[in-house]
């Protein structure tokens, strides 16, 4: 029995995770992830790394992030607690989307996730104070190879529903795209 659907969305190897949950009167039981059945939607390296995060206040965004290769990496993003608008932006250079992005409710009721692979910036922006995100990542982190956009850069135009309340300032200094910019 399959444990998860599998959505595609417009932009090519960016896909949503849906769970199912087996419910009974003492709760549910529900696989959060599982490397055969996700393999079907790209996602093929092993989980190198799990990061928790938690976010205070309601309006916070956190990115737009993403990793130069050769360390770009498969992100696998799900909510634990509360509620985000969750944003993946094409940066694959010679793709029809580039630049484009798409975003995801993501809640901790929805049993939703979102796959992006490499060569997408992340970030969110939480609906609800006191949000936890659970990101599985096929490689480590590795801050030479960091990079970031700005959330409010005009050529992404991302449509955040909430004005932002807070940005951190490594987020905040991120730069806009410049017209030599030609992917990653």
């Amino acid at each position: 029995m399959a444990r998860f659907s599998i959505r595609d969305t417009s932009l090519n190897g960016l896909h949503v995770v849906q769970r199912r949950k087996v419910e009974d009167s003492r709760g549910f039981f529900s696989r959060f992830f599982c490397a055969d059945e996700i393999a079907t939607a790209g996602f093929l390296r092993p989980i190198s790394q799990i990061n928790h995060t938690l976010t205070k206040r309601r309006g916070s965004v956190r990115g737009m992030h993403f990793q130069f290769p050769p360390h770009s990496e498969d992100k696998f993003v799900s909510c634990l607690r509360g509620e985000v608008f969750d944003v993946a932006v094409d940066l694959r250079k010679d793709s029809p989307t580039f630049l484009q992005w798409h975003a995801e409710i993501l809640t901790a009721d929805n049993d939703r996730s979102l796959l992006i692979p490499q060569g997408f910036a992340h970030g969110f922006q939480t609906l609800v104070d006191d949000v936890e995100l659970l990101y599985l990542h096929s490689v480590p982190y590795a801050q030479s190879a960091e990079g970031g956009l700005s959330p409010t850069d005009p050529k992404l135009a991302i449509a955040w529903p909430l004005e932002l309340t807070e940005l951190s300032p490594r987020d905040a200094a991120h730069p806009h795209l410049t017209n030599d910019f030609d992917g990653i």
